[in-house]
Parts: C-alpha cells; structure tokens; sequence
C-alpha cells in the first residue's frame, strides 16, 4: 500500500513539474513575440554611430550574452553543490545549463558580428573582449566533449564540475576587459578606461524599458529549456539503469 501511495504521489509531482515547464514555455513563448514587437515596432533606431537600424540587434545581443555567460554560473554552481553532496542531480542541471550557455553563446557571436559589420566595419575583430568570448564558446564546446569522452558517471561528473566551475572564472573577466582596457566594444553600462566607449551609444530609458523586458524574456526561454532539458536528461539516466539492471539480471 505505502508503495503504490509512494508512486502515486511521485506521478503527481511529475506532472505538477510538467504543467510548470509548460507554462513558463506558453508565457517565454509569448513574451518573445511581445519582445520583437518591441524592438522593431516600438524602439527607436540608433544613430550612425551605433550602427542605424541594425542597432536594434543589441537588444537581442546583451539579452543572449546575459544567458550565455549566466548559464556559465549556474554550471558552476551545480558543480560545487554536486562537489558537497555527490548527488547527480546536480550535475543534470550543470549539464543542462551548459547546453543552454552555448546556444546563447553562439548567439551572441553571431549577433555581435552582424551588429558589428556596420557599426566597425568589419565582421570580427581580435579585441581581447570578442577574443575572450569566442574562448568561452570553445571552453563550453569542451566542456560537452569532456563529458562525452568520459563513461564512469561518478568520474564525469566530478571532473564536469571542476572544470565547469575554473571554467565561470572569465565570465567577470569578460565583464570586466572592456572596463579595465582600451577596447572597441562598449561599454554600456558602468565605467570604462576608454572615454569615448564609456557607455557606448547610451541607453536612453526608452531603451531600457525595452532592454529589461528582453532580459527577463530571454531568461525565461533560459528556465524553460533548463526545466526541459533536466527532465529530458532524468529520463536518460533512469532509462540507462533499467537497462543496466536487465543485464546483470
């Protein structure tokens, strides 16, 4: 009796989860639409010197960058807590963060190059700020592949979370670099050494109103697909045991 009450009330927690996943899903998916009204529809286009219309792409570039350098965070954070406990639901959610991070990662890539071939000039240039970003996306790229080299579960999850969390330490170095050091890419919020870069083209509160609410949007898409993935990769683990219990049976 206690087991099917046990199992009934695991069901029911499974799916109050699930109708939680999609509903941050139906209102991210709204938001987005609400987002791009706001930035093509409402906001004001940039000056020459921000690139004209094509600044609109900053809207989309801070809010994917917010995520993809986050997500760094949230990995290493699951990788200390699995550190503390040794509990592999920690390291689902750092796995899951990390997949997320480079999605956000390359997005930002690219629309800081589609930004920046009007603003610069050019398509890619190696300041130590865009350096350091294309660095992050290769770290997280490995960050997958030590993962995927490694069977022993215990061993890949203590050597993922070790590397994750060295791996976070250049996300406030890359916040920092163009604060710190003469570089072509703004500023945009806070001090910098470079005067005429020290909060880029400015951000008027028009702009921000509209910049807050593709932050919370993005981070929104970043909860659904954290939520999503975790359950997708618990359903991994449990499948992998059941068949690994067949065969010592």
């Amino acid at each position: 009796m206690e087991g099917v009450l046990s199992t009934q009330a695991s069901a029911a927690q499974g799916q109050s989860r699930e109708s939680l996943t999609r509903a941050l899903g139906v209102a991210a998916a709204v938001m987005l639409a609400v987002a791009l009204v706001m930035v093509f529809v409402i906001a004001p286009p940039g000056d020459v010197r921000s690139g004209g219309e094509a600044q609109r792409i900053f809207y989309f570039h801070l809010s994917s960058a917010w995520i993809g350098f986050g997500a760094w965070l949230v990995t290493a954070f699951c990788g200390v807590r699995y550190l503390q406990t040794r509990d592999l639901q920690w390291d689902r959610r750092a796995h899951a963060s990390a997949e997320i991070g480079v999605l956000f990662i390359t997005m930002t890539l690219l629309s800081g190059m589609l930004w920046g071939r009007p603003t610069w000039n050019a398509w890619w240039t190696w300041d130590f700020k865009l350096t350091l970003s294309a660095l992050q996306f290769l770290m997280y790229l490995a960050y997958l592949m030590l993962r995927g080299g490694l069977e022993n579960v215990n061993q890949r999850a203590r050597f993922a979370s070790v590397y994750g969390i060295v791996g976070a330490l250049t996300v406030p170095l890359n916040f920092l670099v163009s604060r710190v050091l003469q570089s072509i890419h703004p500023a945009v919020f806070g001090p910098s050494v470079n005067a005429a870069q020290q909060g880029g083209f400015g951000v008027s509160a028009d702009r921000m109103v509209i910049l807050v609410f593709c932050l919370a949007t993005f981070t929104m898409i970043y909860l659904f697909f954290f939520r999503s993935r975790v359950a997708l990769l618990e359903r991994e683990d449990a499948l992998a045991a059941r068949k690994a219990a067949l065969l010592d049976a």
